[in-house]
């Protein structure tokens, strides 16, 4: 399957009825999410900008049309600063999608919020560089979005419900800074990083959520700590195997909280009704080709 008209393709493509490879809702995380989803099956998808990090897989949970997508690749093959972004959430996109929900693993600023702790940002520090940002990067018509407000206000509701009705420790809130990678913090920048008001510091965020918004979809992330960051514990530092195991050790109900928050998301509405603000980011702009 390739993707609908994007750089340098016509606008002019008649719209497509229903497919079976369409779905309502996306979730880009780790690969343990793939099981949760039935009568699944891959999509392979070409965009504009390359291949997404993997094929995607479409199934359903709860009644929902869900599009699963690894983010790093079925076997974790990309590190964070070379993960397709604008590539992912195109092929999302091009499939129906545009409820996004963003599952990932970071490491905490605060101390109460320790490993196991779910916490639903709210805001994005973004400290990333060398990747590319943006879909509008093509000389011509300029494309500046509304980001103000990073994530979208009925998906962090949906997922601070499912959480309320959970057993896991959680947060509605905070400043997720994102860093390069794929190295973790020194205590100097950590303690920045906690000066400057982060809650949270992770290294798949950015561009994400703009290049989301970029393209008119509703956008959550739903962060899972693993642990304490650099300049808040008093150890060795965080490692790689700290991390990994401590994900593991949380993904049985986690994934259960991201099927609950997918269950509460809103009903699907088509572009031209849509209500929501993220639905509404480009309205009024000049876009340099057409969306998919």
């Amino acid at each position: 399957m390739t993707a609908q008209p994007g750089p340098a393709e016509s606008d002019d493509q008649p719209t497509e009825p229903l497919r079976r490879d369409d779905a309502e809702i996306g979730v880009i995380g780790g690969s343990g999410f793939y099981s949760f989803l039935t009568d699944a099956h891959r999509v392979a998808v070409m965009t504009p900008f390359g291949p997404p990090s993997d094929d995607v897989v479409l199934g359903d949970l709860h009644g929902r049309r869900v599009a699963f997508l690894a983010r790093h690749g079925h076997d974790h093959r990309f590190p964070p600063h070379q993960v397709n972004y604008r590539a992912n959430l195109w092929a999302l996109r091009s499939l129906g999608v545009r409820q996004v929900l963003s599952p990932c693993a970071v490491g905490s600023l605060r101390p109460e919020l320790g490993p196991g702790t779910v916490v639903v940002p709210d805001q994005v520090i973004d400290r990333t560089w060398g990747r590319a940002h943006t879909v509008y990067d093509e000389v011509g018509a300029v494309v500046h979005v509304s980001f103000a407000d990073p994530y979208c206000a009925r998906g962090r509701a949906a997922v601070a419900q499912a959480l309320a009705d959970s057993d896991l420790p959680y947060a509605v809130g905070g400043a997720l800074v994102v860093i390069n990678g794929p190295r973790f913090s020194t205590r100097a920048e950590s303690q920045w990083h906690q000066a400057a008001g982060g809650t949270l510091v992770g290294m798949t965020a950015m561009p994400e959520a703009a290049i989301a918004r970029e393209l008119a979809m509703c956008f959550t992330t739903v962060a899972l700590v693993t642990d304490l960051d650099a300049g808040v514990e008093h150890g060795d530092g965080v490692t790689h195997d700290q991390v990994v195991a401590t994900f593991a050790s949380a993904m049985p109900p986690f994934k259960a909280l991201i099927g609950a928050a997918i269950q509460g998301l809103p009903a699907a509405e088509s572009d031209s009704a849509a209500e929501c603000a993220c639905r509404r980011a480009v309205d009024g702009l000049t876009l340099p080709f057409a969306l998919p």
